[in-house]
């Protein structure tokens, strides 16, 4: 540092420069010294540039930061790399001074004394997860009654996604989500929201398909899992099968000798709710969490509608900081400023605290579940923030999208990748066991496999969310996708790889451990079209009836006949006709009949795929 203030300069011979000229790009053969953390108003000062424009670059990288904000230096690079600026950090925990710097924080050791003198404990968040009738609203609203007095529980039927109850004068935040896919839809977006997760099981049904789902995507957000065995009150009760089916999904109980923590609960009687909220409690007492409120809010929306009467309506949880009326707030591509807040009863507030939820009217426009909240300076701040979200909206949700198998290969070749995130789906569960058993036995040096999820059946859009939020990608052995989940899928940037030869499977992915995949043919659905009704043609032959509902048939065009998710038959086109003209290709949202070679067992409801190959890295 120089003694104005300004920035060094370090030749390749690591000896002191004049300062350079204010210029955007500097010469490769300098680097620029930079403190170990820095106002990100400062950080624009010293590379000459607008810090609007440094704003924005930050959220290319999915930063959110205001202008009086302190940063460090790794993140300070992520701006100075994409302007062609060489960076050196200076020795020694030395913050950046000037006006800016001034404001944000004297130095580290300053402020970390400072932000550790006003962290205070925090309610947790939790979100409750489970299989569809094993009782996780049942369970929500015991909750809920057991902690309002009789004649006060109309006064908390508003629904804004998220309220709080009381254990022992300590309050408790819980996600009122609609399972495990909005769980993970939130998280697809950046936003780490739960501390806890509950896994609600029927003690009469044990663990079914959905609860898995529901384990492996609080496994994927890593967070720490309480199970609420619920439903004792029926006769055929049998809390033990629950503890051993969890066991082999590896959540071993306390009772056989594990740390995760079960409770049996009855949501119909109210036993067991007490147990359940004072252990939620020990679990976020280990954590410690905690939070500063004497700082600019920071928070995520959970959900936003758009009110006829008050105009745009949000849930908002808040997670560091205090939010208060009149804040100049953004979040995502939505801004403007705080001008009525309302608890979970309803009840106006004037300021919310960390870990509470709040409804916030104020917003110009609906932002979307999952954005950052956070507190801007001025309206002008916020308005320049939430354009440059919109323009680079694409580019922020790719913060989340999972990694493509190339990418895989130059991560490894790199040295930066260490894990390979696969979500795995197949037509039976012989074939997932084998499939998940082949990859798991699969070590490199430089990076392991790690199975999220593994079902057999079609590709949901459950799969897509969970890819997108754990950067994964989607394996699928013998069995399609569901037309949904694939439109999904390409919107969120995740790779599902079809396999039908397991070898073949096990092949590209040893070869993405040991980053040398190899150019291959990738396939493209050129089209789907549905049957409606079959006919008997000449020589025992059929006529599928169909309607063509995406993309193109194509006369000669390879094609896969789906049933129930699962692939009948894999044929050639042979006749396609539109009435009894024979056509080369039919459009979406036409009729057509199509015959296939050596292919005559259609049902009505068959969905038929035309597919074909094309050249490039997978």
């Amino acid at each position: 540092m120089t003694s104005d203030g300004r920035p060094t300069t370090v030749d390749d011979a690591g000896e002191a420069a004049k300062p350079p000229k204010t210029s955007g790009r500097r010469a490769q053969t300098r680097a620029l010294v930079l403190p170990e953390t820095m106002t990100v108003q400062y950080l624009a000062e010293v590379l000459n540039q607008n810090p609007i424009d440094v704003i924005k670059q930050l959220m290319r990288n999915g930063i959110m930061a205001s202008m009086n904000q302190v940063v460090e230096y790794k993140v300070a690079t992520l701006v100075s790399t994409a302007l062609g600026v060489r960076t050196s950090m200076a020795e020694g925990p030395t913050a950046a001074k000037g006006p800016a710097a001034k404001k944000g924080a004297a130095s580290k050791k300053a402020a970390t004394k400072e932000d550790e003198a006003d962290l205070v404990l925090r309610p947790p968040v939790i979100t409750v997860l489970g299989h569809v009738d094993h009782g996780k609203t049942s369970l929500l609203d015991s909750i809920k009654n057991s902690n309002v007095a009789e004649g006060e529980i109309g006064g908390i039927t508003q629904h804004i996604g998220a309220y709080q109850v009381e254990s022992d004068g300590h309050p408790i935040t819980f996600l009122d989500t609609p399972g495990h896919a909005a769980f993970t839809a939130i998280r697809a977006r950046g936003a780490r929201v739960t501390d806890i997760a509950v896994l609600v099981v029927a003690a009469d049904d044990g663990i079914m398909p959905q609860t898995l789902e529901a384990i492996n995507h609080a496994k994927a957000a890593e967070v720490p899992i309480v199970v609420a065995i619920n439903k004792m009150d029926l006769p055929g009760a049998d809390p033990e099968r629950v503890k051993r089916q969890l066991s082999e999904q590896e959540l071993l109980v306390e009772d056989w000798g594990g740390d995760v923590i079960s409770v049996d609960v009855s949501a119909k009687t109210g036993a067991g709710i007490d147990t359940l909220l004072e252990n939620l409690l020990l679990v976020a007492e280990i954590a410690e969490l905690k939070a500063n409120p004497n700082k600019r809010a920071e928070g995520v929306v959970i959900e936003a509608k758009l009110d006829r009467k008050r105009g745009p309506s949000t849930t908002v949880l808040v997670q560091d900081g205090t939010l208060k009326i009149g804040d100049f707030i953004v979040a995502g591509a939505a801004f403007g400023r705080v001008k009525a807040m309302a608890n979970d009863k309803g009840e106006p507030v004037q300021s919310v605290l960390p870990g509470y939820p709040a409804e916030v009217l104020g917003f110009g426009s609906v932002p979307e579940a999952g954005d950052q909240l956070i507190v801007t300076t001025s309206e002008r701040e916020g308005r320049a923030m939430a354009e440059a979200s919109g323009k680079t909206r694409s580019v922020q949700s790719g913060q989340g999208r999972a990694l493509t198998l190339e990418e895989v290969v130059n991560q490894v070749d790199a040295d930066e990748i260490k894990e390979l995130n696969l979500v795995i789906k197949a037509d039976v569960q012989g074939s997932v066991e084998a499939v998940r058993g082949a990859l798991e036995r699969m070590v490199d040096e430089d990076a392991i496999v790690r199975i999220l999820h593994s079902a057999s059946g079609a590709v949901t859009e459950s799969d897509i969310l969970l890819a997108s939020a754990s950067k994964a990608i989607v394996i699928s052995f013998s069995i399609g996708s569901e037309p949904s989940a694939e439109r999904l899928a390409d919107r969120m940037g995740v790779e599902i790889r079809h396999y039908d030869i397991i070898y073949q499977l096990i092949d590209d992915v040893e070869k993405a451990l040991h980053g040398m995949l190899d150019p291959v043919y990738t396939e493209i659905i050129v089209g789907r079209a549905e049957v409606r009704e079959v006919f008997e043609g000449r020589r025992g032959t059929q006529i599928a009836g169909c309607r063509v509902s995406e993309g193109r048939m194509v006369r000669n065009g390879d094609v896969r006949v789906m049933r129930d998710g699962a692939v009948v038959e894999d044929s050639i086109i042979t006749s396609l006709r539109h009435f009894r003209e024979e056509v080369n290709e039919m459009n979406a949202g036409t009729e057509c009949g199509i015959i296939l070679q050596g292919f005559n067992d259609f049902q009505e409801g068959d969905i038929l795929e035309v597919h074909r190959q094309e050249r490039g890295r997978r």
